[in-house]
Parts: structure tokens; sequence; C-alpha cells
């Protein structure tokens, strides 16, 4: 693997897909001409003409555990268990402020949210908690295709729990079942405990790469024999070294 914030580190790979984990600072894809991405990254390994599908992305600051199809099939198939939300994620974040709930208890946020054309940020539409409602023809824009980016409405929902605080800082446990631009962040700062770095979302507390988000596993069926595969990765060791508090034990 290249130094952190430099290259991806392969945890998984078959003929049809590549499980990998992505450091804080380095795009998935579309990356302006000459900067690194996970896309350039791979494309880059032979063969020349090597497919490489994405089917799901983690933002630049966010590390985390990434899978990318390796053939049209695979990525049609796995296009469609993210568009499903058959995929289960689970992220881990260190957030400031106090967490609106106890410590251990999980709960559960269903929010509305939309993406402005050209806004560099998400937002909510009405309080937190206040659920999407259904447009004409008796549905709302639903699917994570649809993130909101021509500034159409669209749920979010995650779960999500404490897991230990230290001093002005906590280390959250989210399960998202929607797959929305800038979805946690936005749920995370709007109940006042934004993600430790985060500037763009109200956060105080600086980080050195990225922000203390990290998407921890993402369970999946192959693609092509349908069993269940797993990838996990640890949170980035800057996070220890900085909130040793948060890892006690862990």
């Amino acid at each position: 693997m290249a130094g952190e914030g430099t290259g991806v580190e392969i945890v998984f790979e078959d003929d049809d897909v590549v499980g990998l984990v992505k450091p804080s600072g380095l795009p998935t894809a579309n990356a302006a001409p000459g900067i690194d991405s996970v896309y350039t990254i791979l494309r880059a390994r032979p063969p020349a003409d090597r497919f490489i599908g994405i089917v799901s992305r983690l933002d630049a600051a966010v590390s985390g555990v990434l899978v990318v199809a390796k053939t049209g099939d695979a990525a049609a198939a796995l296009a469609r268990q993210f568009r499903l939300r058959t995929v289960d994620k689970t992220y881990l974040a260190i957030v400031e402020g106090r967490f609106p709930a106890p410590l251990g208890a999980w709960v559960d946020w269903h929010d509305t949210m939309l993406r402005r054309p050209n806004q560099r940020t998400s937002e909510l539409v009405g309080p937190p908690g206040a659920a999407a409602k259904p447009q004409a023809g008796g549905t709302h824009a639903d699917s994570d295709a649809d993130d909101g980016e021509q500034g159409r409405p669209v749920s979010a929902h995650v779960r999500a729990r404490v897991v230990r605080r230290a001093g002005e800082a906590s280390l959250v446990e989210l399960l998202p079942t929607t797959g929305r631009r800038h979805q946690l962040r936005l749920q995370l700062s709007a109940r006042g405990c934004p993600i430790v770095g985060d500037r763009l979302y109200g956060a105080r507390l600086p980080l050195a790469i990225g922000i203390a988000l990290h998407a921890a596993c993402v369970r999946f069926l192959h693609p092509r024999t349908e069993e269940a595969v797993e990838l996990a990765a640890p949170p980035p060791s800057q996070w220890k070294r900085k909130f040793p508090a948060l890892f006690t034990g862990r």
C-alpha cells in the first residue's frame, strides 16, 4: 500500500470485483486532470483495457472500504444491490458536541435533504426528523441514484449510537440505509455534533487529513456467485493518535 493519504490497499480481489481501502484525501472518481483517484489508480494497472466500474463512492475527505466492479455484468449486479439497499454499511465517526442520545443507545434518524445545483453543501428540508413527503404520483425521489443534485427532496435514514465519549469528542457508529451525498455529515451536523475536521458542516476541531468519517465495513452478495462478501478495515491511525481515549481497550 502507498502511504496514508496517497494510495489504496487491496483487501479482496477476484475476476469480478476488487475490494479496497480508500485513504482520506483521495477522490473516488471524477478528479481534476492530473489528480489521482481510486478510478485512475485501478485503471493504471495492467491490462491497459481493464474495465473499472465505480458502483458506490466515498467523499474525498472520507476513508474506508469500497467495492469496485471489474466487469460490466458485475457493475450492473452491484449497482442493483446498492439501488435496492440490500448492501449493509457500517461507518465510524468522531464527532464534536453532545450526541443526542445516551451512551450505547441506538437512535433512528429519518430526514429529508436536498442538494441544489452548484451548491457545495447539502441541506435539510424542514427540521431534523422531517420525513420526505410523497411527490405527485404517490412516490418521492427515493433512489440512491438521485441524491438531490437537482434540488429535489430525498429521504435519508441512518441508525446511530455513541460507542465511547472522551471530553468534547465522541466515537459514533452509523448504519445508513440510504446513500445520499454528504448524508451522514449533514445529519450529524444538524443535530449539533459535526464530524471532527468537517469545516464545511461547522466543525471546530481540526484533523490533519480529511474528516473523521470512515466506512468500516460493507457487506454484499458477490455479483456472480451470490455468496456473502464482507470488507472491513479499522479507522485511520491518525484517529488513535489524536483521540487515544476513544480507543482504549478497542
